[in-house]
This record gives structure tokens, C-alpha cells and sequence, in this order.
């Protein structure tokens, strides 16, 4: 059926752009509330082990990757490795990341939008955003990959800008003083704090393994997919660590630990409020957040499009416009993060804005697909030792056993401190559940895919 096949299209540097793209608003802004739990040295350590977690899951995941190359990525893989209930678990755990995520981001550039235009409503601006960048997307994915390069390409400059115009005010006195967790020496009260500090450090991060659900539409993804996957961490670590660092050393960094725009109010700290930089950086910042809201847009569509393809989702989400894109599966996931948007302020979960709990709640779908992910590395590897692999996790069996051990501790560190978004998590993860086990009919009446039984070589 030509209507549920993804064209080849993309690149090396589509898939690099739309992998850092994806991510790259976590270098902007959420991190620093790491600051306000862990302190600027207890955050340095939950960055250094979850950059280390990420490094070890994305030279691992690219062998699933490239292995399958299939638009819903960690679900073909556990679909695999573990049968149908397998891909269930990591479909909706990935579902429940890409489509919680949006909406956090949206509200952020509506807010941003709000400061430089008060008349301006912050929601209308959110929903104005997911109508623009839905649209973008339904008209194809070359056109939205290559806007994703323009717009991560000039996030990624801004970031280097902003690191070296803070550099001359930088002070490592400033970055330590105070750095446990408001102490200056290290206790275990400094412990807990880097716990808590975990889903701030993962928001560095968050959304890089997206990349996986372009695989179908990616020229030569054997060759093309590591390439991407690797050069993208590299330059994320490179990145988070140091906009991190120089933010920190900038001046007071505690002023910095509970606001949405810490690196303008850093810079502002060295250069002045009323310098060309500042405005500069104020004005393409923007492109940070538009880069990993209008990728996240690509990556949950192709989730969607993948599991109502495989019979998991209502079939008439695996249409493809005349564009050849899920435009159902754009469009469905864009009405959930509306409603989201105009349910903030009204719901409130733990004593959070509702903008932080879908973060919140994005990185347990995250975490939850990392592990399954990993799980899947291990059985495929004894399962099927003849799958063509063009790339090897490198160190294995160590590397991708690093990045299982540290999801596993992320994860109960993410139920102890956030245990009420871990139930209602629990609860759409039932949900899911009971619709796949009252929907067998549709899962027996999808097309074959060889990706996802093996039951041919790939």
C-alpha cells in the first residue's frame, strides 16, 4: 500500500539537525531549576552521569537504529525483541514523551513571545505555534528537515556566541561558591539533591533518540543514521556542559536557579542590560525552542503513524497526505498538546505548573523507552546474531549495560521524587493497555512488516 510507505529523502546533516534540533530548547532553559534542588556542583555531577548515560544509550541505540531502520524506532525494536506487549510498552512510552513534550515548549516560545509582546495572549501564541509548525510539517519532510537545519544550525551559533561574551565576566569562584545544594561542603543532604536534579539534567538531553522515527525516510540510513547519531552527541555534551558552566560563572548563580531565561539574565550579568549582544541573544533564542518544538512535532507523528501502521492505533492515523506525511498523526497529536495548553494553570500535579509536569512526564516516557530499548540491544543480540548490524555498539557488552544501569537509577529516582506523575504515567500505560488488548482485530488486519516480525533478513 503506497499510502503507508515513507519516502528516503534526508541526509547526513537532516538527521544531525533534526537530532540536535530536537533537544537543543534544553540548552536554553529547565535546566537551570537543577540549580534551585542540587546547587551548581550536586547539578555538575547529575549532568556529568546522565551525559555519560546518553553518550553510552546513543552509541548503542544506533545499532537498533541502523539494524531497523523503521519510522517507529524504539517500537520496531521491542516489537522484535519481545513480541507484540514488548512494542506496546516502548510505543507508548515513546508516544507519551514526543506528545507531552510539545506542549511544555510551546507555552515556553508563548510566554517568550509575551514578553516581547505584552498584548500578546501566551496561549494564543502556543496554539499559533502548533498550527504554523503542524502545517510545516504536513507539507514535507524535506522542507521541514531543512528548516529544522536553518533554525538548529543558528541555535547552535547563538549558544557559541553566548559562551564567549560571558567568558570575559566568567569567575570559577562564582560557579562553586554555595555549589551543594546551597552548602559549601558536600553532605548527604547534597545526595539527595542530585537525585532530584535528575529530570533537569535528562531535559539537557531529552528527545535526541528521535532522530530513529526519520530512519524510513533517510537516504542510505545505514551509512547516514551513525554519522547523525554520533556528531549530535558530541555536540550536545559539548553544549550542556558549557552553556552550564559559563551561566554559572557569569555571577550569582542562584538568581538564575528558578527563571525560564537564565542565559540572557547570565549574559545580562557580564555585559548589561542594554547591550547588542543581549538583544541578539533574546531574539534568536527563539530558534532553540522553534528547533526541538517543530522536531518533537516530527518525531511524534512518526510514532503515531508506526503504531497505527503495526494495528496498535486506529488505522486511519497511518494515512499519508499528498505530501507523503502522516498528516493524521500531526494533527491528532496537535489536538492533545492544545488541549494541554489551555488546561495549564487550571491543572496543577505536586505543587508544579502543569508546563512542569509534562516535562516531568516526558522524561519517564523517556526513561521508560531507554530501558526497553536497551533490554531489546541485549535479546536481539543473542536472538538474531545475523542481523545485518552496519553498526556496532562499540564496548559491547559494557557500554550499553553503563546505559541500562543509569535509566534504571534515573527511573527510581524519578518515582521517589515525583511519585503522583509516576501513577497517572502508570495509569496511561494502563490505559494503552486495555485498548490493545480490545483491538487484536486490528493488529491481525495490518500489513506484514518485515521489520517488525524478522521473519525475513532485513
Amino acid at each position: 500500500m503506497t499510502t503507508q510507505t515513507l519516502k528516503p529523502t534526508l541526509g547526513t546533516i537532516h538527521l544531525w539537525a533534526i537530532a540536535v534540533g530536537l533537544v537543543i530548547s534544553g540548552e536554553y532553559f529547565g535546566w537551570s531549576y537543577g540549580w534551585g534542588v542540587a546547587g551548581t556542583l550536586g547539578f555538575l555531577i547529575s549532568a556529568v552521569v546522565v551525559a555519560i548515560m546518553y553518550t553510552c544509550f546513543i552509541f548503542s541505540f544506533t545499532e537498533l537504529t541502523t539494524a531497523i531502520p523503521h519510522a517507529g524506532g524504539p517500537f520496531a525494536y521491542s516489537r522484535r525483541a519481545f513480541g507484540e506487549k514488548g512494542g506496546l510498552i516502548a510505543g507508548l512510552a515513546t508516544l507519551i514523551e514526543f506528545v507531552f513534550a510539545p506542549p511544555a515548549i510551546a507555552l515556553a516560545i508563548g510566554a517568550y513571545l509575551s514578553v516581547q509582546f505584552p498584548e500578546l495572549d501566551p496561549k494564543t501564541a502556543a496554539v499559533g505555534a502548533y498550527i504554523i509548525f503542524m502545517g510545516l510539517n504536513i507539507l514535507g519532510v524535506k522542507i521541514a528537515a531543512t528548516f529544522e537545519l536553518i533554525v538548529t544550525v543558528l541555535a547552535v551559533i547563538e549558544l557559541l556566541v553566548f559562551m564567549g561574551v560571558v567568558a570575559p565576566g566568567f569567575s570559577f569562584s562564582n560557579f562553586v561558591i554555595n555549589g551543594w545544594a546551597g552548602s559549601n561542603t558536600f553532605s548527604l543532604g547534597s545526595m539527595s539533591g542530585i537525585f532530584a536534579a535528575i529530570p533537569f539534567a535528562i531535559w539537557f538531553f531529552l528527545a535526541i533518540e528521535g532522530a530513529a522515527m526519520a530512519a524510513e525516510e533517510a537516504k542510505d540510513p545505514k551509512r547516514t543514521i551513525p554519522k547523525a547519531y554520533v556528531s549530535g552527541i558530541l555536540t550536545l555534551v559539548f553544549l550542556a556542559m558549557g552553556v552550564m558552566i559559563m551561566a554559572g560563572g557569569a555571577g550569582d548563580w542562584k538568581a538564575l536557579s528558578s527563571i525560564n531565561d537564565p542565559l540572557p539574565q547570565a549574559m545580562k550579568m557580564v555585559v548589561g542590560e542594554h547591550s547588542g549582544w543581549l538583544h541578539m541573544l533574546v531574539w534568536i533564542g527563539l530558534f532553540g525552542l522553534v528547533a526541538s518544538f517543530h522536531g518533537i512535532i516530527l518525531g511524534y507523528s512518526r510514532q503515531g503513524f508506526a503504531l497505527a501502521r503495526a494495528g496498535y492505533l486506529p488505522a486511519s492515523l497511518a494515512k499519508l497526505s499528498r505530501f507523503q506525511t502522516p498528516h493524521r498523526a500531526i494533527i491528532a497529536g496537535g489536538i492533545i498538546g492544545i488541549a494541554a495548553i489551555y488546561s495549564d494553570g487550571i491543572i496543577n500535579l505536586q505543587g508544579m505548573s502543569l508546563t512542569a509536569a509534562m516535562i516531568t512526564m516526558a522524561v519517564f516516557g523517556a526513561i521508560v523507552m531507554y530501558i526497553i530499548s536497551m533490554l531489546s540491544l541485549f535479546k536481539l543480540r543473542k536472538t538474531e546474531p545475523n542481523l545485518e548490524r552496519a553498526f556496532s555498539a562499540p564496548g559491547y557488552p559494557i557500554v550499553p549495560a553503563i546505559a541500562l544501569t543509569l535509566a534504571v537509577v534515573c527511573l527510581i529516582a524519578m518515582v521517589w521524587f515525583n511519585l503522583v506523575i509516576a501513577l497517572i504515567f502508570l495509569g496511561f500505560m494502563v490505559i494503552g493497555f486495555i485498548y490493545f488488548s480490545l483491538t487484536k482485530h486490528q493488529r491481525d488486519n495490518a500489513q506484514g512488516d518485515v521489520m517488525l516480525s524478522g521473519s525475513n533478513s532485513i
